[in-house]
């Protein structure tokens, strides 16, 4: 029996089968039973520099020696949280931009929802209420984060919507985005999206979409938020995925890769447009919290990105992008798997719709498998039959191709053993 009501788990089935983790090391990480997994999705997508990173730790130790967090509400801050401040700032795609931080990817949507909202009713626009989203989107499990998602599942069971203002549009179809501007558009406030999509089934954007969205979003003057939750500080080539897919966004909402999850931590950055007339004196956005900017974490971050930079980590997942897409494309063989997509050191593996019509516990079984090999994988939640694979920076080819080899075997087996293959 287990006291610990863990996240998007059927709690019928958990006890029993808790993996209980104790210690990692780069891309491996280590049960209390001994046994050893290569982290094929850098835990929530978010290990980035890898396990067992000391030097994170004693930066958060000395951190926490002299002080380990303080009220930023009003007129104090730290010393890390300025430092991480301005260091985010300096690497951010947008010119001239603030940070406002919060402990987490769900926190930072909700904060970027309520200040589009506020900093339309302060330049005496209050008719500008509705935010677009995209189907298969992710945005967090907050109230806001989880109406702006665009999978239906994690909406559901709520009596009704949890926010109003929100609506939809098809993932790639930047004609049904124009033509809701054109109708709408003096009421839309916003458009939110992730670069990449990631739990909605790892969806790398259409050629050209994203420069599209950003000339219909200057077009009618609604504020251009870019979901950097997953994509940002790496993962997929660039420091952020806007600055690959060629697009300058209003808002950037962060978190995990930016300590690699070893503190709490995200944010957003923001434009100087909607900054101005917060920082003018004119208006002033009631909004934090009690961990915005936790010295601690901020000192976790900070060490964080001294990795990145020194190991020149970012640079060598664009060097494993074409390693990583060529190694899944090569599951495509398997009569169970339909496709593969991958972009950075994220892909999916896209199992079968026949496959899983004829044995809708194949995913599972995949899962299960691929966990007996030692590689730890995972079913995206917001993509029925999708495999996910986001291994931190540091994996080697060899590693690679150890995870590929481990995930191949796993498919063949199951569907040997079903009589699928």
């Amino acid at each position: 029996m287990t006291s610990f009501w863990h996240g998007y788990a059927d709690m019928g089935l958990v006890p029993g089968n808790e993996i209980v983790m104790s210690r990692g090391e780069g891309v491996w990480i280590y049960d209390t039973e001994g046994s050893r997994y290569l982290d094929a999705t850098a835990s929530l997508w978010y290990c980035n520099v890898g396990h067992g990173r000391k030097e994170i730790a004693e930066a958060v130790a000395d951190q926490m020696a002299d002080l380990a967090a303080y009220s930023t509400f009003g007129f104090t801050t730290t010393v890390p949280t300025r430092e991480l401040a301005d260091r985010l700032v300096a690497m951010a795609p947008i010119d001239d931009a603030v940070v406002f931080m919060t402990t987490g990817g769900s926190d930072a949507i909700e904060t970027a929802a309520k200040l589009i909202r506020r900093y339309w009713n302060a330049v005496s626009r209050p008719e500008k209420r509705i935010i677009v989203a995209r189907e298969l989107s992710y945005h967090g499990m907050n109230a806001w984060g989880t109406e702006l998602g665009g999978l239906p599942s994690n909406s559901e069971g709520y009596g009704g919507p949890l926010v109003p203002h929100v609506v939809h549009v098809p993932t790639h179809d930047t004609s049904a985005v124009a033509d809701l501007f054109e109708s709408e558009g003096g009421r839309i406030a916003a458009f939110v999206g992730e670069p990449v999509i990631g739990s909605g089934g790892v969806v790398p954007p259409a050629d050209g979409y994203w420069a599209e969205i950003e000339r219909l979003c200057r077009a009618h003057d609604v504020l251009l938020v870019a979901d950097e939750v997953i994509t940002g500080f790496g993962r997929v080539g660039r420091d952020f995925g806007a600055q690959k897919y060629g697009f300058t966004p209003d808002l950037i909402a962060f978190a995990k890769g930016v300590t690699s999850g070893y503190a709490p931590l995200g944010g957003i950055l923001i434009s100087p447009r909607i900054r101005e007339p917060f920082w003018s004196g004119q208006a002033m956005f009631r909004h934090g919290y009690t961990y915005s900017g936790h010295a601690a974490s901020c000192a976790a971050a900070l060490a964080n990105l001294d990795i990145l930079e020194r190991e020149g980590l970012v640079a060598r997942v664009a060097e494993l992008d074409p390693i990583l897409a060529s190694g899944v494309t090569g599951l495509e063989t398997h009569p169970v798997v339909d496709s593969t997509r991958a972009a950075g050191l994220l892909a999916a593996v896209v199992l079968s719709e026949d496959a899983l019509a004829e044995d809708p516990g194949l995913l599972d079984a995949v899962v299960r498998a691929a966990l007996a090999r030692g590689i730890i994988t995972i079913g995206l939640r917001g993509a029925y039959g999708v495999l996910q694979i986001s291994p931190p920076f540091v994996i080697t080819e060899s590693e690679i191709d150890y995870m590929l080899t481990g995930l191949a075997d796993a498919v063949a087996e199951v569907a040997t053993e079903r009589g699928l293959g």
